[in-house]
């Protein structure tokens, strides 16, 4: 006779292998790299020839690409405002949409630049990331019918995708060091090509119009924010520096396996090794998101802001993309800047720096003292 207890835990073993409900313990692999391109992929950058340009040629030609596509803006506030360029924003064409909450607005493009302490009010110190919006301007925009299109009609349910996507790209260069075939992307959206793009899947209330800026004052002191970032890439590792093991001792008969991860099989019915089980491999280069990350200030000169943490996938000088935070409890409630926040005349004299209301300014003095 078998224990109750013992029939039981064999009989859970069975449903669970034939069911096939085996817990993976990592799931890396749904964020592995791709490791070719995909059918849409178009060729980027192209050979790049000594034309045998003198420099006066070179200056001529960057003078007829700024007047065709307007000149880059990498720093506001140090372009003069030109009433009669303001240009690429026609908000009128665009229906004034009100927002409620389930409404998805666009992300930007930013460069992770350093880290830096502030300074809470009770003397709390707080570390914060350095994120610098990169010279964003909306490409184009994909309707929900032609991004995803519906189901196909054998299928018994009214399916119907809510979302559109809005191709955003960031820091704009030369047209000559890009092929024929990139530069094509650019060509109904009046700026510049770019050197990153990005697919953000955006509401059809939240669309813009190509060529519209996208600048830091797209969030808010105060707001929340996810931030998706690539690890640092540092190749194929062993177990102690990409899991952190302890290693094996380094004497009292110890050889050859200071540094070896140890058994990795199994016993008993298994007889095999685990999915998920921590082994030598691939360390890095695997995107990660951090959500609900608070802003602390803000500088839109620079377009820079002082995010929450220190922790934030990437090397410095990386690429991140940061969204409106999905956490239920830190979600807008109220009305950010929708679609985006459309600049005027009068934003150019605006504060520079904007901080939070618990932050130490260190502008203004720590200390009072009264008169007596």
């Amino acid at each position: 006779m078998l224990n109750s207890g013992l029939l039981t835990a064999r009989l859970f073993r069975q449903t669970t292998f034939l069911t096939g409900l085996n817990q993976t313990r990592n799931k890396n692999y749904l964020n592995r790299p791709r490791l070719r391109n995909p059918i849409w992929f178009v060729r980027k950058e192209r050979t790049v020839h000594d034309e045998m340009l003198t420099p006066e040629n070179t200056s001529f030609v960057k003078e007829v690409l700024h007047d065709k596509f307007g000149p880059p803006a990498l720093i506001k506030g140090v372009l003069t405002f030109d009433q009669s360029n303001q240009s690429l924003i026609r908000t009128e064409e665009l229906p004034a949409v009100q927002w409620r909450p389930g409404l998805k607005r666009t992300g930007v493009i930013a460069r992770k630049i350093g880290q830096y302490p502030l300074w809470m009010k009770d003397g709390t110190k707080i570390r914060t990331t350095l994120l610098q919006v990169i010279d964003n301007h909306v490409v184009k925009y994909i309707p929900p019918a032609e991004f995803n299109p519906p189901l196909e009609p054998r299928q018994k349910k009214n399916w119907k995708n809510p979302y559109g996507c809005l191709l955003v790209g960031a820091q704009s260069q030369d047209p000559s060091i890009f092929t024929k075939e990139y530069c094509g992307l650019f060509k109904d959206s009046g700026v510049l090509p770019k050197q990153h793009l990005c697919r953000f899947i955006v509401s059809p209330e939240a669309q813009l119009l190509p060529g519209t800026p996208l600048n830091v004052t797209h969030f808010k002191v105060g707001d929340y924010v996810d931030v998706r970032g690539k690890t640092v890439d540092h190749g194929f590792q062993g177990v102690v520096k990409r899991h952190g093991f302890k290693g094996m001792p380094a004497s009292h008969g110890v050889t050859k396996t200071h540094r070896k991860p140890g058994n990795i099989g199994a016993g008993g019915e298994k007889a095999r090794v685990w999915p998920g089980t921590k082994m030598p491999g691939h360390m890095g280069n695997r995107w990660r998101n951090l959500r609900g990350l608070k802003i602390w200030r803000i500088n839109t000169k620079y377009n820079v802001m002082w995010v929450q943490g220190s922790n934030i996938a990437g090397d410095t000088n990386g690429l991140v993309y940061i969204y409106d935070t999905i956490l239920p409890l830190r979600k807008y409630k109220e009305a950010p800047a929708f679609p985006t926040h459309f600049e005027s005349e009068n934003d150019l004299y605006a504060d520079e720096d904007i901080w939070h209301e618990d932050i130490h300014n260190f502008k203004s003095g720590s200390i009072t003292f009264k008169e007596e």
